[in-house]
């Protein structure tokens, strides 16, 4: 099918129109960390003198410091990694079990899998801190990462069923021809043949993990497991009116995902693409 000059430029046009309002809040969010502080004492002044690369390192600097980002990071990085890595094996699992094996009741259990999709945290997250407070379990990794990782696990659950159902079927006939078992199966045949797929679940749990606000908050009233977000919230309040150390703790937040992302852009695409044309 032959497209047009015409069509082509008013893709190129609309496309154009969506990235620059995409990239403008991002785009004014770092123009403002190069910006002088007024008032800002010696330290800003002095980088302000240095040029804009000085101004930007110093405002980044004043951040880090001042919201003490460093604890903060560590701990959403620790919380990150226990669920990505408990969710990624239990997803693969599951989704290997509903997409390639049947047995009586699978389609009722996916349904109740995917009920973690369609409840939303709020409705449930002051009850379970009550039981978990009951079990001496607040303030506590397992407190924190543990709902998070059952959210994870529905979608997961759903996103692996998908793919390994879009595999040939040949490729489980071969490996039981072969005499592979359905563990070997798994790890040796679908595993390396979906990990587009497996690296785009990936990006998105980091993602959604590193952003929540409202499970670390009240899963943990002490602050004992407090999170990147929750550390921006409390800086903004204390630096209502320094945009430009605001703007320079929305960086350091977000640039940990930022990095995820570029390192797993290829297989991201790759993977949204496969899943758009499954």
């Amino acid at each position: 099918m032959r497209v047009s000059k015409a069509e082509v430029t008013l893709n190129y046009v609309i496309l154009t129109v969506f990235a620059v309002i995409a990239l403008t809040p991002i785009l004014t969010v770092l123009a403002t960390v190069f910006q002088h502080r007024t008032g800002g004492g010696s330290a800003s002044k002095g980088a302000a003198d240095g040029g804009v690369l000085a101004t930007g390192a110093g405002n980044l600097a004043e951040a880090w410091s001042s919201g003490g980002f460093g604890r903060y990071l560590l701990t959403s990085l620790l919380v990150a990694v226990v669920v990505l890595g408990v969710s990624l094996v239990l997803s693969i699992m599951t989704g290997y079990a509903f997409g390639t094996m049947r047995f009586r009741g699978s389609t009722a259990l996916f349904y109740l899998f995917l009920l973690g999709l369609m409840i939303p945290a709020e409705a449930i997250v002051i009850p379970l801190f009550f039981d978990l407070r009951t079990l001496g379990l607040t303030d506590t990794l397992l407190a924190v990462a543990g709902p998070q990782i059952a959210q994870s696990v529905a979608f997961g659950t759903f996103w692996m069923r998908a793919q390994f159902r879009a595999m040939p079927p040949e490729l489980i006939d071969a490996a039981a021809v072969d005499g592979a078992t359905s563990w070997r199966t798994l790890t040796g045949v679908l595993v390396p043949a979906s990990k587009q797929g497996i690296a785009t679940l990936s990006v998105l749990v980091f993602m959604w993990t590193w952003n929540e606000f409202l499970i670390p908050l009240v899963m943990s009233p002490t602050g004992a497991f407090r999170t990147a977000p929750l550390a921006l919230s409390i800086f903004k309040g204390q630096y209502t009116a320094e945009t430009q150390l605001l703007a320079a703790a929305a960086v350091i937040i977000a640039l940990p995902v930022v990095i995820v992302f570029i390192i797993l852009q290829r297989y991201f695409i790759k993977g949204m693409l496969e899943g758009g044309v499954k």
